[in-house]
């Protein structure tokens, strides 16, 4: 467990080094010998991922590796949610691959909509959570101002810019009547070693979560009822490109705007490179044991022309 948390805290300030620009021009033809390869889209291509979102992270190694096979040259590059999308408007970043449309990541759309191309949603089961260990006191946010002492008094969030921080402070806090709780942010990996902590310990903890997620698996938690809905309802994980996207990568275009995968093959994923001892190091080799389980699936991720 631990390694996964110092792994994505050390994900996080490369992350914070590496946003720079490499979305130039590569070369109009892959490499002889490379069958399928989409000949009139650019070769160099990058990928914004962001910080402690593993969905994300699992379809970017999934499509780096699909892509690498066709004859990219793929640059997986690592930021919280708020750069990523102001290098994809700068054109740092070819493309993003866990936009969470329409609320969670709103304001950034707002702010640079103009200089995105929105590429479709390839999952439509995200949703933003508060949730609980599985045997805390209360089954709904309303119950916890009144509980407050039973979690320590602190509601422990991710990212101070992650747009579930941004409902958390806006929505749900004052909603519920919480501003009594402290609302501690840092990171996800920091909020996760703390939910673990909390529940080898058999200590109440609340935490701000989101589906999908390897945690649900990993950890007897449970969500607690939105009765108020401020968290909203459930979204769309799209894809999310820069302006020009379009007419540097025609053929990638298509096969992420009719990209579809499913939360149970999503989780089989995220299970395959999170819920163990892997390394980061390892996520490649992991990712390729996975495609040449689903095969079929991942051929035809490929298949529209």
């Amino acid at each position: 467990m631990q390694k996964r948390f110092i792994r994505g805290a050390a994900i996080a300030a490369v992350g914070a080094l590496t946003l720079a620009g490499c979305a130039a021009a590569g070369d109009d033809e892959a490499p002889e010998g490379t069958e399928g390869t989409a000949t009139t889209d650019q070769t160099d291509l990058t990928i914004g991922v962001f910080n402690g979102w593993p969905e994300g992270e699992a379809v970017s190694y999934l499509w780096e590796a699909i892509l690498e096979e066709q004859g990219y040259d793929v640059e997986l590059e690592y930021a919280d949610a708020g750069p990523v999308f102001a290098g994809l408007a700068g054109g740092d970043y070819d493309v993003a691959l866990d936009g969470w449309l329409p609320m969670t990541h709103a304001s950034y759309m707002e702010e640079f909509g103009a200089e995105l191309i929105d590429l479709g949603a390839w999952n439509e089961d995200a949703v933003l959570t508060m949730a609980v260990n599985e045997d805390a006191p209360i089954t709904s946010i309303e119950e916890l101002a009144d509980n407050a002492d039973a979690f320590g008094n602190r509601i422990v969030g991710i990212e101070p810019g992650a747009g579930l921080t941004a409902a958390t402070q806006d929505e749900v806090i004052p909603t519920y009547g919480l501003e009594g709780m402290e609302f501690v942010t840092s990171s996800t990996p920091a909020m996760l070693a703390e939910l673990s902590s909390a529940i080898d310990a058999g200590d109440n903890v609340v935490v701000t979560l989101w589906r999908p997620h390897w945690a649900y698996d990993e950890f007897a938690i449970r969500d607690l009822e939105d009765p108020e809905g401020t968290l909203g309802e459930a979204e769309g994980i799209h894809s999310i490109a820069r302006a020009g996207f379009d007419a540097d990568f025609p053929q990638l275009q298509t096969w992420l705007e009719a990209f579809a995968m499913d939360s149970e093959l999503l989780f089989s994923l995220e299970n395959a490179m999170f819920n163990s001892d892997v390394e980061a190091s390892d996520y490649p080799e992991v990712v390729e044991t996975w495609i040449s389980e689903n095969q079929e699936y991942v051929d035809g991720l490929t298949a529209t022309s």
